[in-house]
């Protein structure tokens, strides 16, 4: 059967001679495993559209519960992340922890956002610093791990007195209501911090990035985003262990 939908690579793996096996992100299907026979070859229809962080137009062909890519019409390649690898390896890191979180079904508003997150570095230049934390918190959002924001989740104050994130329940707090709170860790946030998160989870998506904070800020944000999501996965990320590094 052949369908076509629209589709963003989140990884490629070398598969055989010339062939490639692709990871993709469809708006049609959600994740999907495709084969792209060829693609490795000189002068094969395939190989542009063939990379990771590219964006087109795909049509493909499921025979047997597998999937192959039959042909592809590029949207959009983000090239200058390319030029830039502080900037590839952060789109890196986004791709794989979209493809953990990502399911196999259909969800536009996670595509949309691995979409935004590369314009905003490749196009917009905004700083890697501010877009990994609002990715990060907004995706692992949309997969169902939303952290609660309003108000302290024990004595209901808001905003909340020096807040804190707690990172495996998933709530902010006020730093003085941590005793009323089961084990595990929590990160401190502060006040701007915790506006920016809130603007992160309940804002409009296309403003997403349309937020400054000062570096004190902006690093708290920073710390609590990370420690959150590898605290709610429980699994590390090696693309964001090249990211640190650099």
């Amino acid at each position: 059967m052949h369908w076509q939908t629209e589709g963003f690579v989140l990884r490629e793996a070398l598969y055989r001679e010339s062939d490639k096996i692709l990871t993709v992100l469809t708006r049609a299907e959600g994740k999907c495993t495709v084969a792209a026979r060829g693609a490795r070859r000189s002068g094969s229809p395939l190989t542009a559209a063939a990379q990771p962080f590219v964006y087109a137009h795909m049509t493909l062909f499921t025979y047997r519960g597998r999937c192959t890519l039959d042909d592809a019409e590029i949207i959009d390649s983000f090239h200058a992340l390319r030029a830039d690898i502080e900037r590839l390896s952060l789109a890196a890191y986004l791709a794989e922890l979209c493809e953990a979180l990502a399911g196999e079904v259909a969800d536009p508003a996670l595509l949309d956002l691995i979409l935004n997150a590369c314009h905003a570095l490749a196009r917009l230049r905004k700083p890697p610093a501010l877009v990994k934390p609002a990715t990060e918190f907004r995706m692992m959002s949309i997969c169902g791990f939303q952290p609660a924001v309003d108000a302290c989740s024990v004595c209901g104050r808001v905003p909340p007195a020096e807040p804190c994130l707690h990172l495996n329940q998933g709530s902010v707090h006020c730093a003085a209501c941590r005793t009323g709170l089961e084990g595990g860790l929590s990160r401190t946030l502060g006040a701007d911090a915790w506006r920016a998160l809130r603007h992160i989870v309940y804002g409009d998506a296309k403003r997403l990035y349309a937020f400054t904070l000062p570096p004190g800020a902006l690093a708290a944000l920073t710390t609590a985003a990370e420690a959150f999501v590898l605290t709610q996965l429980e699994r590390g990320f090696h693309t964001l262990d090249f990211y640190k590094k650099l």
